[in-house]
């Protein structure tokens, strides 16, 4: 370790159960944060100050307005620029610390693109907001032996739970079937800054522990920083009947296609990808702008065909906002984009 490394982490570096051995551990390891909202950018920011050698950040989406209460690696410039959230937080850890390393990947993890992406992670945080991309996480998890940690966070109460697969319990042992009906949403709730800080910073915490040799507290965490009410139980036993590690599980979402159109949670949006070449931008901008407004950037192009607004990605992919019905994201695909 470099001098200047151990001045920097010299009060990391004096905490005991991390020392200067913990600290090179943290240096030479590589974090995936799956999501860059409001749990994703302080895990980002904690692990880029913390001395995290190399974090890829993997998110779908980009800066609006609506995010900046929360959202702490953001700014008004982001979001009137719509950056990508990915590409937006590692210019933020640039000025954060120039001696980490942060790989951005603008995309939506899927089937198809989730071991490119994750394969050289050694640990896995959830910064998600749908519990489709959690069991991709889990399955793949699974499958590679590598930890993770869950999150989730709305209104002014938040979970958090590490996973070890093949020690403790995964996603699917404790929620077999995705919970359904009269679930609270950022949409219907709002969600406080607060609570989403202190989750990732519990996530963090774990995350840590982990990657210094001290291992994870297999407890379920949950806390309402409104009603001042913190709980914690010890997470259960892995079950021997769970659909994903039982004895006779399956990793339906690590197999399963491309994700289907989807809602966004807490947006008026759904996020539609159906086709498998990329989209040259600049041809499509040709297109598009004789129809209506277009905005463009190195990441994406903005088209405003009134009343909806569309993202459209390089990849094909594309986020329209103005509805939460996926038979009209799909038709509005297919007039403007194509097959």
């Amino acid at each position: 370790m470099h001098t200047n490394e151990r001045l920097r982490y010299s009060r990391q570096i004096l905490f005991p159960p991390i020392g200067e051995a913990g600290q090179e551990k943290l240096l030479e390891d590589h974090v995936a944060i799956v999501g860059c909202g409001a749990l994703g950018t302080v895990q980002a920011a904690a692990l880029a100050r913390a001395g995290v050698g190399t974090t890829t950040i993997v998110d779908r989406d980009y800066v609006e307005y609506s995010n900046l209460q929360r959202q702490w690696l953001f700014d008004e410039q982001d979001a009137a620029d719509g950056i990508p959230k990915a590409a937006a937080a590692a210019r933020a850890i640039g000025r954060i610390n120039s001696g980490v390393r942060v790989i951005p990947q603008i995309a939506d993890l899927n089937p198809s693109n989730v071991v490119e992406i994750l394969e050289d992670a050694d640990l896995i945080l959830d910064a998600t907001d749908n519990f489709e991309t959690r069991y991709l996480i889990n399955d793949y998890c699974l499958d590679t032996s590598k930890p993770w940690v869950y999150g989730a966070a709305v209104g002014s109460y938040g979970i958090t739970m590490p996973i070890a697969p093949g020690v403790s319990s995964c996603l699917k042992c404790i929620y077999p079937e995705q919970p359904t009906g009269g679930q609270p949403t950022c949409e219907t709730d709002g969600v406080l800054g607060s609570i989403t800080s202190v989750v990732a910073a519990i996530q963090v915490a774990d995350a840590i522990r982990w990657i210094t040799g001290n291992g994870f507290r297999h407890r379920i965490t949950t806390i309402d920083v409104w009603n001042g009410n913190v709980r914690q139980i010890d997470q259960p036993g892995r079950d021997s009947e769970c659909p994903a590690c039982g004895s006779d599980g399956e990793l339906t979402h690590l197999n399963g296609d491309r994700r289907a159109p989807i809602s966004l949670c807490g947006r008026d949006a759904v996020q539609f990808h159906e086709r498998r070449n990329p989209i040259d931008l600049t041809e499509l901008r040709g297109r598009l702008e004789k129809l209506a407004t277009v905005r463009a950037n190195e990441f994406a192009l903005r088209f405003f065909p009134t009343p909806f607004e569309m993202t459209i990605f390089p990849d094909g992919r594309a986020i329209i906002k103005g509805t939460t019905d996926p038979g009209i994201a799909r038709s509005l695909y297919a007039k403007y984009i194509g097959g």
